[in-house]
Order: C-alpha cells, then sequence, then structure tokens
C-alpha cells in the first residue's frame, strides 16, 4: 500500500535536492533528481561509485522516457516497451543530450527502466518525471535489502527513507542495450 503523505514527503525532499533511500523490486535504491547536479554528486559521494560508470534513471510510464524512445526503430522501441513495466532496465542512445554527463558518465547511451513497484511509480509520478536509481550501498558492499542495512551503510548522512516493501525479486534489473541486445547484467 502506498502511503501519499510519505510519498509527498519524500518528492519535497527531492525537489529540495535531496538523496533518499526507497525499496524498489529487488534492493533498496539511492535516489535523487537527476537534473540537479549537486543531488546526483552528493549521491555518488555516499556510494564512492565514479561518475564516469553512470547511474540507472527510473520512471512511472512510458510516456516519461518518449523524449529518449524517439531515439530507436519501431522494433527496438517495440522491444523494449514490450519489456515494462518491470525488472528491465535499457541503455537507450540519447542523440539529444538531453540527459546529463553526470547521469551518463563515459557513456553515450542512459540507461532507463519502467518500474512496476508501487512505491517506484508513485514516487515518480509525483515527481513528474525520472529520478536516479541506484543500489543502496558503497561501492563494493552488497547492495541493501533491508531498512535497517540502509541505515548501516549511509545513517543520517541521507535525507529522507520511504518506508515500505522491496518488490519480492531477488536479483536486479536485466540491463540490456536496446540497439544491439546485448545482456549487460543479467
Amino acid at each position: 500500500m502506498v502511503n501519499t503523505w510519505q510519498i509527498r514527503r519524500a518528492v519535497d525532499y527531492i525537489q529540495q535536492g535531496a538523496v533518499i533511500a526507497y525499496p524498489t523490486e529487488a534492493v533498496w535504491g539511492l535516489g535523487c533528481d537527476p537534473f540537479n547536479e549537486a543531488a546526483v554528486t552528493r549521491l555518488l559521494e555516499l556510494k564512492k561509485r565514479p561518475v564516469e560508470k553512470g547511474l540507472i534513471l527510473v520512471a512511472a510510464n512510458v510516456s516519461q522516457v518518449e523524449h529518449l524512445l524517439s531515439n530507436l526503430t519501431a522494433e527496438q522501441r517495440s522491444r523494449v516497451e514490450n519489456s515494462w513495466p518491470g525488472p528491465n532496465t535499457w541503455l537507450i542512445p540519447d542523440k539529444g543530450n538531453r540527459i546529463p554527463e553526470w547521469i551518463k558518465g563515459k557513456h553515450s547511451s542512459v540507461a532507463v527502466r519502467v518500474s512496476d513497484h508501487p512505491l517506484v511509480v508513485a514516487l515518480c509520478e509525483r515527481f513528474g518525471g525520472l529520478l536516479v536509481s541506484t543500489s543502496a550501498n558503497p561501492a563494493a558492499c552488497e547492495p541493501a535489502l533491508t531498512k535497517t542495512k540502509v541505515n548501516a551503510y549511509f545513517g543520517s548522512r541521507l535525507d529522507f527513507v520511504l518506508a515500505g516493501d522491496l518488490g519480492g525479486r531477488t536479483s536486479p534489473s536485466v540491463i540490456r542495450d536496446a540497439i544491439t541486445q546485448n545482456t549487460l547484467r543479467s
């Protein structure tokens, strides 16, 4: 069940440049406004993750990623759209450079998924667009599977932790290239 008050509060924090933690389909995630460079920089510092690696963006629905899907052929687009919502992250070319470099890292594509987790969907809907979605763990540590582990990793350095349950999956999303169909993470 989605607690609307908690979602509003989380989005208020995000709009102010905060980094939050929230449950996703399989692991706890960290998120922020992908267009706020200071927020993304802080998130990367919390994770001890180099900006060059890039980050995944999450959306509530296909319309929130429409501007990226226009870079695909009809066949590629159909393949991507038919896999959503769900645990499928796709690398999609950002030919119009609409996504900041601090999200894409050293890549020309952006990693995007449309979630089926009710809290993630509610966050993106309330925010009105894409959010950063990266596992809640420092680099080289296991992703957090509980709120307790999130707190152990980050404690008071997070601005907000959205209460909720994981979506029941046992592994993070599959990552595939929308152009080549190569699987980068299964």
